[in-house]
């Protein structure tokens, strides 16, 4: 399964013990510029990822370019992003997007707080409604047995 999740937090316990298992994945790779030049970040998170499971950290440039996000060859993915502006960048610029899961986006002074672990901002909420008006299916679930319960239009 390939899944793409947006959480402003990347790598952690959630993405480890339940989305990891949950899609079965081999690899996990991380679509955000910042981190793909900061190798101390990149090895910090690399201690959470399990000893099986490949990892990559690209810019958006970088990732949309990669032969891993095509095809065959994006089975057992994880792919994470840290705003959904990168998401809608990453999308713009060829990356094939059927679903985005909305995992955990932190409250701020104007955001608008959708579930306990998502609040949106004027830019997050449009970004959203681009990628919706695309085709693309959005499911709001922290880990994978909540139940999807938040609906955004």
């Amino acid at each position: 399964m390939f899944w793409v999740r947006v959480d402003n937090r990347l790598i952690h316990g959630q993405v480890v013990e339940a989305w990891v298992p949950y899609i079965g994945a081999r690899s996990i790779v991380v679509g955000n510029d910042e981190l793909a030049q900061d190798e101390l970040q990149q090895e910090i998170m690399g201690l959470a990822i399990p000893r099986a499971v490949d990892s990559a950290f690209m810019s958006i440039d970088q990732l949309v370019r990669d032969p891993r996000m095509t095809g065959a060859a994006r089975d057992a993915t994880l792919l994470l992003f840290s705003t959904c502006l990168d998401v809608r960048r990453a999308f713009e610029k060829g990356l094939a997007l059927d679903i985005l899961n909305v995992g955990n986006l932190h409250y701020a002074n104007g955001k608008r707080q959708l579930s306990p672990s998502v609040s949106l901002g004027p830019d997050d909420e449009s970004c959203l409604r681009f990628l919706m008006g695309k085709g693309v299916e959005l499911d709001f679930r922290c880990v994978p047995n909540d139940p999807m319960h938040v609906r955004f239009t």
